[in-house]
């Protein structure tokens, strides 16, 4: 799977993931006004989302779609959860949902067939929420990456494993020494290393990858050393105050190795004094482009 999407990067030549973590906030006040339910604000969501993609499906290879953003709307929001991951798909684009989900048994496994699996109905497969790749919890062990994996060898999915997030109290956890010397975040990327080694394909990148933040560049560029091949996803680009320069150290010789996500920098683009007077959607592509422009003057040229 994570071939397919590398494949897209390098067609694009842009790296860039947009992070369709879409509050009702963030839409513009026409699309804001009379509304009082959920499922009249859920329409605006879809709207909204659709828009976009349609806008940027073109140009950029992935979309993240973060579920705490729908699920905040109850039943109806995993509806719109529901339409924009199998919008993005229908228009091309690889679709990660951004779930993070962590459990261990049976528990592991329902939350992997519900994402990257089938569940069977009296011998039909039917599929819930089809996406590509799934954000996972691996700090519960290998017992709660297991199904996983499983799912990701037997359906050509792949996984995203938390390993250092780009929050900033992430160290309070993440950057302790073990006795071994190594911190919490080195040994959970060792882990996802070998979780991977049986996935990996013709790029050198492995099926099971990382979560890898760029607003803490030192770390990155030491997991980036250590995991020849664990492909990130890089949040923290933008708002959260990353820059390209960054995380340029999470790529490698080839201009390969992630794949950098951005929400609000895309889809509140239009709110921004640099792209005044254009509609969300097309302040979002013109954002997507800016994007572009910026990682690959700093990283350059893909897969050469």
């Amino acid at each position: 799977m994570v071939d397919s999407l590398i494949e897209k990067i390098i067609e694009k030549q842009n790296p860039t993931c947009v992070g369709l973590d879409t509050d009702f906030t963030y839409l513009p006040d026409e699309m804001r006004d009379g509304m009082a339910t959920f499922e009249g604000v859920v329409e605006q969501l879809i709207e909204f989302n659709m828009n976009i993609i349609d806008k940027v499906c073109d140009i950029v290879p992935a979309v993240k779609v973060q579920v705490a953003y729908y699920e905040q709307y109850g039943f109806d929001g995993m509806r719109a959860f529901d339409c924009t991951v199998n919008y993005a798909r229908g228009r091309g684009l690889y679709v990660i949902a951004d779930c993070k989900r962590n459990d261990i048994g049976s528990t592991a496994k329902c939350y992997s067939t519900a994402y990257l699996g089938s569940t069977d109905i009296n011998g039909k497969k039917l599929t819930a929420f089809p996406a590509d790749m799934l954000t996972v919890n691996g700090y519960l062990g290998t017992d709660g990456i297991a199904p996983f994996i499983e799912d990701v060898k037997k359906n050509d999915k792949g996984i995203f494993v938390l390993v250092k997030t780009s929050n900033p109290s992430s160290g309070e956890l993440q950057n302790l020494k073990l006795e071994s010397g190594e911190t919490l975040y080195e040994r959970m990327g060792a882990l996802v290393e070998n979780w991977g080694k049986d996935c990996i394909g013709k790029y050198g990148y492995s099926d099971v990858g990382a979560v890898v933040g760029a607003t803490h560049p030192e770390e990155a560029a030491k997991l980036r050393k250590q995991l020849q091949h664990t492909f990130f996803l890089i949040p923290g680009y933008g708002a959260q105050g990353a820059n390209a320069e960054m995380l340029k150290c999470c790529f490698d010789g080839r201009g390969l190795g992630g794949i950098v996500n951005n929400s609000r920098g895309i889809i509140c683009a239009y709110k921004k004094p640099a792209y005044a007077g254009m509609g969300y959607a097309e302040a979002a592509r013109a954002a997507c482009i800016d994007m572009q422009k910026d990682l690959v003057g700093t990283i350059g040229k893909i897969g050469r």
